[in-house]
């Protein structure tokens, strides 16, 4: 029997050297993983990240990797190097775009992760080592904090819960209340 609430896990921090270190989780039973890889995890959201965006973001891949292009433009909004899969990750290294700091072109990872628990199986998504071109340097002001957090932090948190919620909704059949919780993963600023 599925649970009544799905609880879905969060943490957005910026870290002591002003990366953001970003993760969200949820639990599936078991009879909702099966099938469950980071590959399918990681194609289920880039499938996500151009619908709920109407379009405008549109992953792309190709041979030096995968973009996140602005409309049908060349303008690439953020890069990755092509895939490392490693045991239950699919891992994408930050390589640059419009929303990374230039000279912090080469940090930063979005991982996509699988995991079997006593409990379940444990979906995540974690940004870490980014360094957003909104906090304007690697020394941010309280008002490049503040727009970032207001900003492209509340949008990636929402869209990644939202993409969860989705996910146990379409492996489930049907929708369950959900419960956001803040949890500490990795100690940081809260942004």
């Amino acid at each position: 029997m599925l649970k009544r609430t799905q609880e879905v896990a969060c943490q957005q921090v910026l870290m002591e050297d002003n990366s953001v270190f970003s993760i969200q989780w949820t639990l599936l039973p078991e009879s909702l993983a099966v099938g469950i890889t980071p590959q399918l995890l990681a194609q289920r959201y880039l499938e996500y990240i151009r619908s709920c965006t109407w379009s405008v973001i549109r992953p792309c891949f190709g041979d030096d990797g995968l973009e996140f292009r602005f409309l049908n433009s060349r303008l690439s909004l953020i890069r990755f190097l092509p895939p490392v899969h490693g045991e239950g990750t699919l891992l994408l290294r930050i390589c640059g775009g419009l929303l990374v700091q230039p000279r912090q072109c080469h940090r930063g990872e979005l991982c996509f992760q699988v995991t079997p628990t006593d409990s379940g199986t444990r979906v995540s998504l974690q940004l870490s080592d980014y360094c957003p071109l909104l906090l304007g340097s690697p020394s941010p002001t309280l008002f490049h904090h503040w727009l970032y957090r207001l900003t492209q932090a509340a949008i990636h948190r929402l869209v990644t819960v939202r993409f969860l919620v989705l996910l146990y909704r379409d492996l489930a059949g049907v929708a369950s209340p959900v419960q956001v919780v803040n949890v500490t993963v990795r100690e940081g600023r809260n942004i």
